[in-house]
């Protein structure tokens, strides 16, 4: 089962603020001890929303709309992601309790959500076995 850990993002992150070096650290133990348990898949941290792009669809369709950050309301905007690989949600829960806090200056949330597998969306053989080998594309992929 593989969930994600989404940060939310506070108003320092907003506005670009890096993490304090104490933060940097405690989150470079967690994610030592994720990789070591062999449950770490992903995690990064995100630029602000004033360096992103909002596409929004209508369901009246036509063309996308492209909207430039920044965007309001930091406490709905996502700072940061890991994403995990474990045997239960339990055990999710566990790891994203052990997260060091990321709001050392206030108060904040970090939201836990489990990733669907191929299988819970599509149950096509021919849809599966191509989502299979995109994904094995994916993992044999490397960066320049």
């Amino acid at each position: 089962m593989r969930f994600m850990l989404l940060v939310h993002a506070t108003n320092e992150t907003e506005a670009g603020e890096k993490p304090s070096q104490e933060l940097a650290d405690a989150m470079m133990k967690y994610n030592e001890e994720l990789a070591k348990a062999g449950a770490l898949v992903a995690a990064e941290g995100l630029y602000p929303s004033s360096a992103a792009v909002r596409i929004s669809y209508s369901a009246a369709g036509g063309k996308p709309k492209i909207m430039d950050g920044p965007f309001t309301e930091a406490k709905e905007l996502i700072a940061g992601f890991t994403i995990i690989e474990v045997s239960s949600k339990e055990e999710a829960i566990e790891w994203a309790r052990r997260m060091p806090n990321p709001y050392p200056s206030g108060e904040g949330s970090i939201e836990l959500r489990q990733i669907f597998e191929a299988p819970e969306i599509n149950e096509n053989a021919d849809w599966l076995a191509k989502e299979i080998e995109l994904r094995e594309h994916v993992t044999r992929k490397k960066r320049p």
